[in-house]
């Protein structure tokens, strides 16, 4: 049995520990749940999409933290700490906690007739569902990773499922068109048991899955919805739901063009779970008020107006699109931009060239990521040429984004603005420099 005193050990070791990063498939995550013999006495809520799954577990883990309750939060991947990953109470866990839980994963692997490996998401799951379990908790929340059917987290029976929005991403994994990514991702609903989809267009493939299985289906626009109140624009908004109203409500502490609607899912959610999980009114205000998540069009205080944004795909990137529109005028965008090398990267860029002059591009400390050849050659396909630079246009390559970053902050004027975005690893670059600068 493989052992480490260190939440850094235990991660390197699980990043070589299985033959592939990505394994799709419950058989080998269930045995050792088995072993593990896991169960869990509240409800559990799980949320997956393409898009808006972050926000939507933040947003009713801040709520239901207002109602009083004890709550545990699943969301990946992380920024800067691994512990990001897994919040109880909305606190961080620490490293010492995790451990328990890692070995405990570890003997249960170990304890099978035959040994399984387990992928790197695989065996963390493991650890913060049974972290979770023993602390006996009010309600927990798990963001489903890639796809949901054969996803690590849909070894768990979830007493509501929520699926925020479906497009084009992973199709390696999921398929190449929104009927195929829509059958996997409602993999996560169950039978008699509330799913909310929160996507205003959802493919066939869901609902058909839904009514086959016999999934209790709660679809924005007929059996929830939201409306920004007359003359109230960016001001207060109402939900509605199957048997509940609030209106009156103030918009969340989350900015960004799709925020109410992964609210108005996250309140469909609660709503669904209200004779186990009641929340009042005050609560959710309260909620949507003081919820944070980073990294989600998170605009920073001062000059140079800062972005961070981790949207890495054309549907993400046409949500930023709007919300940097709606930001008023700046004389020069620059974009630190670094992504993913199996990303649609042209379809990225060609949702956001009309609103950057100057283009950072920025390698990225990871073997997925895309080069910076690869870079240029998706802003070429989408119109925008690295070789034709002037005054009031460029691209420009870095080694990292912390040197793009640092760079754009040289070039930019304090009216100007700064756009992070194109993966995880893109923000938490920067966000690694800028806490470095503040010491």
């Amino acid at each position: 049995m493989t052992t480490f005193d260190t939440l850094e050990d235990w991660l390197r070791h699980l990043e070589t520990a299985h033959p592939v990063g990505i394994d799709m498939g419950l058989t080998r995550i269930g045995q050792v749940k088995a072993a593990l013999d896991l169960h869990f006495d509240c409800p559990i809520i799980t949320v997956g999409g393409t898009n808006g799954k972050g926000s939507t577990c933040a947003l009713m883990e801040s709520i239901l933290l207002r109602a009083g309750y004890r709550v545990g939060c699943h969301t990946s991947p992380h920024l800067l700490s691994f512990n990001e990953r897994a919040r109880v109470n909305g606190e961080n866990v620490s490293d010492a906690e995790l451990l328990e839980h890692f070995h405990a994963v570890e003997a249960a692997r170990c304890s099978l007739p035959t040994p399984v490996s387990l992928t790197y998401f695989e065996f963390t799951a493991l650890a913060f569902m049974r972290l979770f379990a023993a602390r006996k908790l009010d309600a927990v929340i798990f963001e489903v990773g890639l796809g949901g059917r054969l996803d690590a987290i849909n070894v768990l029976d979830a007493d509501c499922a929520v699926i925020t929005s479906i497009d084009l991403d992973h199709t390696e994994y999921l398929g190449d068109t929104r009927e195929k990514i829509g059958f996997e991702k409602a993999g996560i609903f169950r039978a008699g048991r509330p799913a909310i989809v929160g996507d205003p267009l959802p493919p066939e493939s869901v609902i058909r899955h839904a009514q086959e299985i016999g999934a209790d289906l709660w679809l924005v626009g007929r059996d929830f919805s939201y409306e920004v109140q007359p003359g109230n624009e960016r001001q207060q908004w109402s939900y509605a739901g199957r048997t509940l109203r609030r209106s009156a409500l103030a918009y969340p502490a989350l900015r960004g063009a799709n925020q109410l609607l992964n609210t108005a899912a996250a309140l469909a959610a609660l709503e669904s779970l209200r004779e186990r999980l009641p929340v009042s009114a005050q609560d959710i205000r309260l909620g949507l008020a003081n919820v944070e998540l980073a990294g989600r069009f998170q605009v920073l205080p001062g000059k140079p107006a800062i972005v961070l944004d981790v949207g890495h795909n054309p549907h993400a990137a046409a949500v930023l699109e709007q919300n940097l529109g709606n930001m008023g005028y700046f004389p020069y965008t620059y974009a630190v931009f670094g992504a993913m090398g199996d990303k649609d990267i042209a379809g990225v860029v060609a949702r956001l060239k009309g609103e950057i002059y100057h283009w950072y591009l920025s390698a990225l400390p990871t073997p997925r990521a895309a080069s910076l050849e690869q870079l240029d050659a998706a802003l070429r396909e989408a119109g925008v040429e690295p070789d034709a630079m002037t005054a009031d246009a460029s691209v420009r390559h870095f080694d990292s984004p912390e040197d793009a970053y640092a760079e754009a902050l040289k070039q930019a004027s304090e009216n100007d603005r700064i756009v992070v975005f194109g993966s995880f690893y893109t923000v938490a670059g920067v966000m690694a420099y800028r806490k470095s600068q503040q010491h």
